[in-house]
């Protein structure tokens, strides 16, 4: 690529860091008491689905989109709305099973299940995923994987955080790898990017497919340096993985260097090697 076209994407991801930066001072920079409750929805949604995680007489239903969802999606979801209807009762909702409630600048973005192909099949790679978004910029967000034993979660300003098995929580930080052929690549398939994946795979040190939510959350722990999951996922699927990663001192965006939230897709890093990411993505 020449240097006009590498300028253009640094530039867009710098823009893109200013905009964030400039809409998070416009937000209450207190969010204590909701990333508080958040965490009881956590609790709460973890006791549902692991009492039907590699159940006998778990139900298993289809979406119009072909994908499965469970009878545990839609108790956790709908205990979640009922908690935020008792605790936050002007706020809006939005979920994966019943689509958005409310009209209000506060939403609550919530993913019962996240990896429920995972689910179904005794696969322990699933969380449920909350989020609270102000005007649309993600302010805290919990990633609870319980059959994993590990919860994440992060407010602005605040730091992001790991607690494993009940364990003292501790600071998540990204890593320092500065270049691409020293840097590990998690996805989730190659579906949406099969032209493109080779490429970065044969860029990169080391490849795995550990997927969905968990790709993003190595990112931040500093485990993984890159995550890309390059299409076809809502608000629910990104929102709370946002300000982990970013709090955690790393970068995401969507596939073409947007915004997470309504893009479409998640590339995550540990910043250093973001733009040289998206660069490659673009070719």
């Amino acid at each position: 690529m020449d240097g006009e076209s590498e300028n253009g994407v640094e530039g867009q991801v710098h823009h893109l860091n200013i905009l964030a930066a400039d809409r998070f001072h416009r937000v209450t920079p207190e969010f204590a008491a909701d990333l508080d409750l958040a965490l009881a929805m956590a609790d709460a949604a973890d006791a549902i689905s692991m009492a039907h995680f590699r159940s006998l007489d778990l139900i298993i239903e289809t979406k119009p989109d072909l994908t499965p969802v469970t009878e545990a999606d839609l108790r956790t979801e709908k205990m979640l709305r009922q908690l935020l209807d008792e605790q936050r009762p002007h706020d809006s909702v939005l979920g994966e099973e019943f689509g958005v409630t409310g009209h209000a600048s506060r939403q609550w973005i919530i993913d019962p299940i996240d990896g429920t192909k995972n689910y179904v099949r005794g696969v322990p790679v699933w969380a449920t995923l909350i989020a609270l978004a102000i005007d649309d910029v993600v302010v805290l967000g919990v990633v609870s994987a319980p059959a994993l034993g590990r919860r994440w979660w992060a407010r602005v300003g605040g730091g992001a955080w790991v607690s494993a098995f009940g364990a003292p929580a501790t600071r998540l930080r990204v890593s320092s790898v500065r270049a691409l052929a020293d840097a590990s690549l998690s996805y989730s398939d190659s579906v949406g990017w099969e032209d493109t994946l080779p490429r970065l795979a044969a860029a990169t040190w080391r490849q795995r497919a550990y997927g969905d939510f968990w790709s993003h959350m190595l990112v931040a722990e500093g485990a993984v340096d890159i995550s890309v999951e390059p299409a076809d996922l809502g608000s629910y699927d990104v929102a709370a993985l946002i300000p982990i990663v970013e709090e955690a001192g790393g970068q995401i965006t969507a596939y073409d260097g947007g915004p997470t939230l309504t893009g479409g897709s998640a590339v995550a890093t540990n910043k250093l090697l973001h733009a040289d990411v998206l660069r490659l993505l673009a070719n």
